[in-house]
């Protein structure tokens, strides 16, 4: 006797089974080209003068680390804005370890 692990799924549920990855791979796709599209506009990724596949790796780790600095930058600024009017209030700023503990009392 055969075990159910060893039996053979039927020819239409592995159809439906690689359609359905196929179709999420489609979304996934659509979703990812048109950071890699700005990615390549932003930050030159066409023309590399950096050399091998190894340049082509550093090219788009520092583009990718600039497009992620840049929402931090949106983040901060406009904490410290929310900040500058008033409307967050920040009784101690735990972030600023350099500081002395004598400038928050």
């Amino acid at each position: 006797m055969q075990t159910s692990s060893c039996l053979k799924k039927p020819l239409s549920e592995t159809i439906v089974i690689n359609e359905t990855k196929s179709a999420n791979c489609v979304k996934d796709e659509r979703r990812l080209s048109p950071i890699i599209g700005h990615l390549k506009s932003d930050f030159r990724l066409s023309r590399n003068l950096l050399k091998g596949q190894v340049g082509d790796e550093i090219k788009c780790f520092n583009g990718c680390l600039c497009l992620e600095f840049e929402k931090w930058l949106v983040i901060a600024t406009i904490f410290l804005f929310w900040q500058k009017l008033g409307l967050f209030f920040v009784k101690y700023l735990r972030f600023f370890a350099v500081l002395d503990k004598k400038q928050f009392c």
